[in-house]
């Protein structure tokens, strides 16, 4: 339940940032849902679990309305556990995502909280980790998403400590990441975010769900999820997914206008290597109304520079257009990511996702995160597709992007524990979506 249990000295503290004494007292505070006793940084408890429910509060005595520490549309004082009797619901999942307060999460957590993602009948408790400087904005967005009213949204926490908001954790969705500024080398950007994704999993390794399922958005995603995994031992390392799912659906698009077809037309489009400008989308494997791509557009520059350039430069040209990176199309990648995962894959057709390459049928080096094609029974698990075809190009194309990924590790060695870092990158490419 959210309680507020405020010290006078940490409530003085927090009420000089917004505003004096005057002007925001102690107990007009407390309706920010704080509760201290999540440890020792603040952390929003916006609700209750199912079985923490308490009775209503004592009835109106003396024309007086008792006094409730409780806070929030989410911190309900009616039998919880009677009204679930009543609903063909599931049981509730937990599901943390970081970077709540960025415009990513501002387009996702709606989509999660309405059941668009794990289904109408599916209640949700979705943890927001912050951090300090967006704690505030991350309260912002837990009130919107009680004002929103979503029957299957059960529970919002907020905290800035991995450690807490990823208790129990069975998806998390790491959004959150530092971008390269000007004149940022990528070793540089690597180095930062890598601490970011090594101690994010540790925490997960420590309180989340055995079999959490973790997917990787916050840039360079595919070493990010390599870190992730290499920190959270406890946790099978084909569970953690980078995030490529965005140009796989940018694929997809070109290859449907190009064809003059809608894009339902088109399947088994593969994403190979990593999330960078050396990404090689694949259009030897692809088909459009069954057909190979090939069969329908027979235009070999095309589909090997055009097509190719443009789909690994779509996040750059976008920015150029935008004034800022992907953020709505960013969320429905994600969106589709889960539901590829929680429902089965169409017969005969395939996603792509950067996964741990150990065991891979491809012959790609082990131990890096490579996005490949995969199918799911739709039971949050995946395999990966034997049956697929290379060509010379593909081949040589892979190759770069294979080499760009290793590099990337050898990079990151201090962190995944394989010794001091070593940077040779082949050449600093950029992530989509830079300039």
């Amino acid at each position: 339940m959210a309680v507020t249990d405020l010290s006078p000295n940490y409530a003085q503290s927090r009420l000089l940032k917004h505003g004096p004494a005057s002007s925001r007292s102690p107990a007009s505070y407390a309706n920010r849902f704080v509760d201290l006793r999540c440890g020792r940084r603040p952390r929003v408890c916006c609700s209750l679990a199912p079985d923490q429910v308490k009775a209503p509060p004592a009835p109106v005595t003396n024309g007086t309305a008792s006094k409730t520490e409780c806070y929030g549309v989410f911190c309900v004082t009616y039998d919880l556990k009677a009204e679930e009797e009543t609903k063909s619901w599931k049981r509730m999942i937990n599901v943390a995502v970081s970077g709540a307060a960025g415009m990513i999460s501002n387009h996702l957590l709606f989509k999660l909280a309405s059941g668009e993602v794990f289904g109408p009948d599916q209640p949700i408790a979705l943890k927001l980790l912050g951090s300090e400087k967006s704690f505030q904005a991350v309260e912002g967005v837990a009130m919107e998403l009680e004002d929103s009213l979503y029957p299957l949204l059960r529970e919002v926490s907020i905290g800035i400590d991995p450690y807490e908001v990823f208790q129990d954790a069975e998806w998390a969705l790491l959004i959150g990441a530092k971008p390269r500024g000007p004149g940022m080398e990528r070793a540089d950007l690597l180095d930062i975010n890598g601490q970011i994704f090594a101690e994010q999993g540790r925490a997960l390794n420590a309180v989340a769900s055995r079999n959490v399922k973790v997917i990787v958005v916050g840039n360079p995603c595919n070493t990010n999820a390599l870190i992730c995994l290499k920190n959270a031992p406890n946790i099978p390392a084909k569970n953690f997914h980078a995030l490529t799912r965005l140009d796989e659906n940018r694929a997809k698009c070109q290859l449907a206008l190009k064809a003059g077809v809608f894009y339902d037309k088109v399947s088994n489009v593969t994403i190979w290597g990593n999330h960078s400008t050396t990404q090689v989308p694949d259009f030897l494997n692809a088909k459009i109304d069954g057909k190979p791509v090939k069969e329908v557009i027979n235009d070999t520059k095309w589909l090997e520079e055009e097509f190719t350039e443009r789909v690994q430069k779509r996040g750059g040209e976008l920015i150029k257009k935008w004034g800022r990176s992907s953020a709505a199309s960013t969320a429905v990648s994600i969106v589709d990511a889960i539901k590829s995962l929680v429902n089965p894959t169409p017969k005969g057709d395939w996603f792509s996702s950067g996964v741990y390459t150990n065991g891979n049928p491809y012959g790609i080096s082990e131990d890096i995160v490579f996005s490949m094609p995969c199918r799911s029974e739709g039971n949050g698990d995946y395999e990966l597709v034997p049956d697929v075809i290379f060509d010379d190009f593909l081949r040589e194309r892979m190759k770069k992007t294979e080499a760009e990924l290793l590099a990337e590790r050898r990079c990151v060695g201090h962190l995944t524990g394989e010794g001091n870092a070593y940077c040779d990158l082949p050449e600093d490419t950029m992530l989509p979506g830079e300039q």
